[in-house]
């Protein structure tokens, strides 16, 4: 049994808690404890008597809680069965988290289902001993800020998802908007994150999303910025998507000779349908005019373009009035003049 006079922490900067190597001790050692440190005597499982900072001798007189379970004798150096924690209880606040993997949140302004990642760091320290070391570090020898990072890690992207999709939902805005409001996100985390952090005896004293982000070769990430720059597009020129097909349809028609007549009565009805507005009009009202002097008509019932000298319209088969094309009076019968 290895005997010894002075007892103190000898673990890392960022170990949360250390366990002295010796489970044997003696009445009578000199237990050092640092600042914004506790140490903390377990047995059998149960946190026990707890030093704060300052140097301390193992006695009855500090230990009794221990006493009574060991019935340790008064004075000499008796020794006892224990284990001895050194808890870190000072301020981390540079610990990093990050999503290890895209998580999928739909984007809830287009619908689509968008992954993203999400990254930041937080600030905490143990608020109480016992319940940490009961609940968290169990029968780890150390437990550092690897492996409290590994520990919370599924609850922290549990709560980002929630709180980014809610986000979304609520301002109606887009994942690739969301940047925009990441102050707010980290108060709404930090709230929804803090009690499940003081069931293990921790304070959450910071939590800041630094960054969320999609990742650009995502086909769905492709579409959704395409999107966007058309809507931008469109609100630079002043025009709406189905007012963009309607010139695409007219394009259409001015690129094939061959068609142009017959699209002609159908973009009509198009620009009138879709509100393209009284210059849009006005066009197909000249090109309908130009028709009829050059020799053709419009039939009246489904403003389709009609052949010069045809009876009955091309389209819908309706019988048509025939009109002068020089003065535009109607011709009755079969004239010849």
């Amino acid at each position: 049994m290895a005997l010894f006079d002075v007892i103190r922490y000898a673990g890392e900067p960022d170990v949360f808690a250390w366990k002295y190597p010796d489970c044997e001790l003696r009445l009578g050692t000199q237990l050092i404890v640092n600042e914004s440190q506790e140490a903390v005597l377990v047995r059998e499982g149960r946190a026990l008597d707890v030093f704060g900072s300052g140097r301390h001798t193992l006695s009855m007189a500090n230990l009794p809680l221990l006493g009574e379970l060991v019935k340790l004798p008064f004075g000499g150096r008796s020794p006892f069965t224990a284990e001895l924690w050194f808890i870190n209880r000072a301020h981390k606040l540079d610990i990093r988290w990050g999503t290890p993997t895209p998580v999928q949140i739909q984007d809830a302004k287009y619908g689509v289902f968008v992954p993203v990642r999400v990254n930041g760091s937080l600030g905490l320290r143990v608020e109480d001993s016992r319940r940490f070391l009961v609940k968290l570090v169990a029968t780890q020898p150390v437990f550092d800020q690897e492996a409290l990072v590994r520990f919370f890690r599924g609850l922290v992207v549990s709560k980002v998802k929630d709180a980014v999709s809610a986000c979304l939902v609520r301002r109606k805005i887009s994942v690739l908007e969301i940047n925009a409001w990441i102050d707010e996100l980290s108060q709404q985390m930090q709230q929804a994150i803090q009690p499940e952090m003081s069931e293990y005896g921790l304070r959450l004293a910071t939590f800041h999303v630094n960054d969320i982000s999609v990742p650009e070769e995502d086909e769905a990430v492709q579409r959704l910025r395409s999107a966007l720059a058309k809507r931008a597009e469109m609100d630079i020129v002043g025009y709406d998507y189905r007012q963009e097909r309607s010139f695409d349809v007219l394009e259409s028609a001015a690129k094939n000779e061959g068609a142009g007549a017959s699209l002609m009565g159908a973009g009509l009805g198009l620009g009138m349908g879709f509100g393209l507005g009284k210059p849009v009009g006005a066009a197909f009202g000249e090109l309908a005019q130009d028709m009829q002097h050059s020799g053709g008509a419009i039939c009246p019932a489904c403003g389709a373009a009609v052949p010069a000298g045809a009876k009955f319209c091309p389209e819908c088969g309706k019988a048509l009035q025939r009109r002068c094309p020089k003065c535009g009076g109607k011709l009755d019968g079969s004239p010849k003049f």
